[in-house]
């Protein structure tokens, strides 16, 4: 079963699939939008990504505060998973994303990526990281 991971921002969506068994997660792409309220062709993407890709679970990055608490990002990412669940007929599950962003940046440092091009790369590896963190928990849980 392919499982994809979404980092759901402002202005993109950093989207990562695993693979057949589950496994491991691989970055496919960031889906970029002009403005924060047009969503149409962002879950049209998706759509097609999971289409494509066979996905039967869609995990969204959900991003709790520091101490826990909700934000007004937890409501605008409850509506996204609402929408994407509506679109793709897929069930979507929120997961802790507290902290990918800054792995993902800082996996880019140590990598050797420049500065002012990493946030082109950011959201699709925090992608990957919320659904790998996923996909370990599972394991870990099987097990």
């Amino acid at each position: 079963m392919r499982i994809m991971g979404l980092d759901f921002g402002t202005h993109t969506v950093g989207a990562a699939v695993s693979d057949a068994l589950g496994l491991t997660a691989q970055g496919v792409e960031i889906i970029r939008r002009k403005s924060p309220g047009k969503l149409r062709q962002t879950l049209a993407r998706i759509e097609e990504l999971a289409s494509s890709y066979g996905v039967e679970k869609i995990i969204l990055g959900y991003p709790k505060n520091m101490n826990n608490t909700e934000g007004e990002r937890c409501e605008q990412t409850k509506e996204f998973q609402a929408m994407l669940e509506r679109r793709t007929g897929i069930a979507v599950e929120l997961w802790d994303e507290r902290l990918t962003t800054v792995a993902a940046d800082n996996i880019m440092k140590e990598s050797g990526i420049r500065r002012e091009n990493r946030k082109a790369y950011v959201d699709e590896i925090a992608a990957m990281l919320i659904l790998q963190s996923y996909l370990d928990f599972v394991r870990m849980n099987r097990e």
